[in-house]
């Protein structure tokens, strides 16, 4: 395994990403995503990537604002999208998506989504770590990512 403290995205990304339309209605969306069993589609405009929708997006803007389902997709994603190159490190990942309160980042090389890395991926990393490099990644990383997330702190 390469160490933990140099190991690349490119090493750790799903390179299977979905992307839609954001003229797609929210419910299209959520079929879309069903079906394929992800938790993440990009958005896109003119073939370029503009936005992510999470499974989250669906459990809290959509209720918390009684959107219709019919609506736009494109009025539920996060945007500005927050994204990362395939040559960044893995803890570069870790503190990018503690600093912008993400869990997920899609993988973006000139303008085209080459694939996605979550946090349950770095965390899936740790299952198959050394003991010193599984320590450098869970303090570095994944307890910086889901500190906003523990009921501790």
């Amino acid at each position: 395994m390469t160490d933990a403290k140099t190991m690349t995205i490119s090493h750790v990304m799903s390179k299977s990403v979905i992307s839609i339309d954001s003229t797609m209605t929210i419910n299209e969306a959520a079929k879309m995503m069903e079906d394929a069993k992800v938790g993440a589609v990009i958005v896109m405009e003119n073939n370029k990537p503009v936005g992510i929708v999470t499974d989250r997006d669906f459990a809290i803007k959509v209720v918390a604002h009684a959107y219709q389902i019919s609506s736009p997709v494109k009025q539920i994603m996060s945007s500005p999208l927050v994204s990362i190159n395939s040559d960044e490190t893995v803890r570069a990942a870790g503190d990018l998506m503690h600093a912008r309160g993400v869990r997920k980042l899609p993988v973006i090389e000139n303008e085209t989504v080459v694939g996605i890395i979550t946090a349950t991926d770095i965390v899936n990393l740790l299952a198959v770590s050394v003991e010193e490099d599984l320590r450098d990644m869970y303090f570095h990383s994944v307890a910086k990512i889901y500190t906003n997330y523990s009921p501790y702190n």
